[in-house]
């Protein structure tokens, strides 16, 4: 899921896409944000 040209970004599976928001790429950075919101 490791972008590999851009180790920093992570590319969205059909069961990240959700998660994401629908984005198909975000950063490591971001991803973090995302996926805090899902977690209790």
């Amino acid at each position: 899921l490791q972008d590999a040209k851009n180790k920093r970004n992570i590319n969205a599976d059909a069961n990240l896409l959700p998660v994401f928001g629908g984005k198909k790429q975000v950063s490591m950075f971001e991803m973090t944000k995302l996926v805090n919101k899902h977690l209790s």
